[in-house]
């Protein structure tokens, strides 16, 4: 059941991903510029994370099978919006639309595995699964670079959205949750429910995870899914199909380094001090590849990125040793709400980051790639100086 739900995730990585190939198409089809494409990016992450509370809530409400069920339809609809649409407007209303079909997507995995795995296990399987829905970024590398060449940027949204048909089917076949004994109790209602995200926004160790939430996965999406092809082939002249080549083996790297970081996990006090210290060094290589100009150091910058990069699923961890086993469910959604809010907001600012620095006839990459190494910096500090929760100290 586990992996019939990470066929979600894993086309919901394919979906927040394929910018990064199809940026070119896009600017020449619509004539975006560098803010309008940040603004497309951004979108998914946006709608993504701005119904995660609600997610939590219908999960723990109605069961994680129902809510992916009722909701991934609508990324169906938005990849036929996005192959079919032919304006800019449109484009961003089908992206608007994956979005929110790809919202449970990862919620729904995470509360599955905190509900079916000991808590001793939590840190290296949920690091396993993110590797595992990593597989679908291989798609948006050489493959996608490949079909978009052949067949142009549509055929890539068609083509993943036949593929969330098949992952509904499969899910709607395979995942069955145990129906609650007469110990549930009356179900909850939706404005209790929604309550209790108030009162977890109330913690003051909460404010410290949602700044780290906010920048670690949003830098990695943003140069993934955003930046590395015009990166590689405005600025060093690669061609389509060569980009592709590196992003399908950033994202083989990336299957691999939530899993080792979670077998590495050295528990709840240590495990703060490893984010603080991986988010520091991620930052410093985002301010170098924004300075450098040689293509192999960039290549290579770019995968040490990537590795270190992996040390940000232990946040899940972090946050399941910070509240109550009660309070878990919403929580890892509070996080994702933080993560996918941040993405649409660092491919924002970056895209009005590049835009502004064309204007002024300066390098867009360096200004890119130098305010995530800022936000970064900024999320690094929040989390170190801000309360953290008590339970860290009783875990430790």
């Amino acid at each position: 059941m586990l992996l019939v739900l990470l066929s979600g995730f894993a086309l919901s990585q394919a979906y927040r991903t394929v910018t990064a190939i199809i940026a070119v198409a896009l600017q020449t089809d619509f004539g975006l510029s560098p803010s309008s494409l940040g603004l497309f990016a951004g979108l998914f992450a946006l709608t993504f994370g701005a119904v995660q509370l609600f997610m939590g809530v219908g999960i723990d409400l109605y069961g994680l099978r129902r809510t992916v069920l009722l909701t991934a339809p609508l990324s169906i609809v938005g990849a036929a919006l996005s192959a079919w649409s032919p304006s800019y407007g449109w484009l961003l209303a089908g992206q608007a639309l994956i979005g929110l079909g790809c919202a449970p997507a990862f919620l729904a995995c995470t509360v599955f595995i905190a509900r079916h795995f000991p808590a001793a296990q939590f840190a290296a399987v949920s690091g396993i699964s993110l590797g595992l829905g990593g597989i679908g970024m291989l798609f948006t590398g050489s493959p996608l670079a490949w079909l978009v060449e052949h067949y142009g940027w549509r055929s890539g949204f068609a083509t993943l959205g036949l593929l969330s048909a098949l992952s509904w089917l499969l899910i709607a076949w395979k995942v069955h949750e145990p129906a609650p004994g007469a110990a549930a109790g009356p179900r909850q209602s939706w404005l209790s429910a929604s309550r209790e995200f108030g009162a977890l926004m109330m913690q003051p160790y909460s404010w410290g995870i949602l700044a780290m939430g906010l920048v670690t996965y949003a830098s990695f999406l943003t140069l993934r899914g955003l930046w590395l092809g015009p990166l590689l082939m405005e600025r060093h002249h690669w061609s389509l199909v060569a980009s592709g080549h590196l992003a399908l083996l950033v994202s083989l790297i990336s299957l691999v380094g939530p899993g080792v970081f979670g077998r590495l996990d050295p528990g709840p006090l240590r495990r703060r001090r490893l984010l603080v210290t991986t988010t520091s060094i991620i930052a410093l290589l985002y301010a170098a590849l924004g300075l450098m100009h040689v293509g192999w150091l960039t290549v290579a910058l770019i995968i040490a990125i990537v590795c270190i990069s992996g040390g940000s699923a232990l946040q899940y961890a972090h946050v399941r040793s910070s509240f109550p086993p009660e309070a878990t469910g919403r929580a890892m959604a509070l996080l994702t709400m933080a993560m996918f809010l941040g993405a649409a907001l660092m491919q924002w600012l970056t895209g009005v980051l590049a835009s502004w620095a064309v204007h002024h006839g300066w390098d867009p990459f360096a200004a890119v790639m130098l305010g995530i190494a800022v936000m970064l910096g900024l999320g690094a500090l929040l989390f170190h100086t801000l309360p953290v929760s008590q339970r860290l100290g009783q875990a430790g």
